[in-house]
């Protein structure tokens, strides 16, 4: 059996929030640590039946970036929800959310 790691290094300033973000997994094909603005995990615990989270974002991530950020995650939410499940309905409702949400914050030209 093999195991990997991916290891997230979080640098605090003095006032504990992230002044940096970097990732590195040994399996990714990237060399060397890549620096991030942000992150969000999510992690489900069958035994507790629910969701650990850890979401984190540098003092340097812009606004228009943090929409952004969120638009893709939520499109990508609906290609994996749709994937596990084989359920075509909700992922399109999460879709049609998600780019409500972009024209509305102007992360997408209104269409």
């Amino acid at each position: 059996m093999k195991s990997s790691e991916i290891r997230i290094t979080v640098t605090l300033g003095d006032d504990q929030i992230p002044d940096k973000l970097e990732w590195q997994a040994i399996d990714s094909g990237v060399e060397g640590k890549k620096e991030a603005a942000a992150v969000l995990l999510s992690m489900w615990d069958p035994n507790e039946r629910s969701t650990y989270r850890i979401d984190l974002w540098t003092r340097t991530m812009m606004i228009d970036d943090m929409q952004r950020f969120f638009f893709e995650n939520m499109m990508t939410l609906a290609e994996t929800y749709q994937r596990a499940t084989q359920d075509d309905k909700w992922p399109e409702e999460i879709r049609r959310f998600a780019q409500d949400f972009a024209v509305k914050t102007g992360v997408l030209k209104g269409t």
